[in-house]
């Protein structure tokens, strides 16, 4: 197999923009793990964060809900209200495997992501590593 096109690392700083959570054809999955670590985040019992922040996906997954514009539920101006407990999902953004196919989609992504390019250099263990828990994650499935 030949050698990934970020084999030497990538560089990527999260300058928290909020670009990765307006999107209108977004998705974010969640775990029930995931739910409830939001829950208890935002002083809410299980039941009233899921009647009020989740939505069940087509596929049966639970999907956070975003308003009309596309924009997630949870971004407060430029910021996530739920940083520290954001889903993984998020948290490995944007190394997901269907941005990692090529350099030329990475590049892509870079005109979405103004934190792509810059920051420090993410190893290519510590990549291969986030997409080994998207990968694990009981409720995304996501192709290499």
């Amino acid at each position: 197999m030949p050698p990934k096109f970020y084999q030497k690392g990538l560089r990527f700083r999260c300058i928290g923009c909020g670009h990765c959570c307006i999107d209108p054809n977004g998705i974010v999955c969640c775990s029930d793990e995931e739910a409830q670590n939001m829950a208890r985040f935002l002083n809410l019992t299980e039941h009233d964060f899921m009647e009020h922040y989740l939505e069940i996906h087509p596929t049966g997954q639970w999907q956070i809900r975003s308003f009309p514009d596309g924009r997630c539920i949870f971004l407060e101006g430029q910021g996530c209200s739920i940083y520290p407990v954001r889903p993984l999902q998020c948290r490995t953004y944007p190394f997901w495997p269907e941005n990692l196919k090529s350099a030329y989609r990475w590049k892509q992504v870079g005109k979405e992501c103004p934190g792509i390019g810059k920051g420090k250099k993410v190893t290519h263990q510590e990549i291969q590593h986030r997409v080994s828990l998207l990968k694990k994650h009981p409720r995304l499935q996501r192709n290499p």
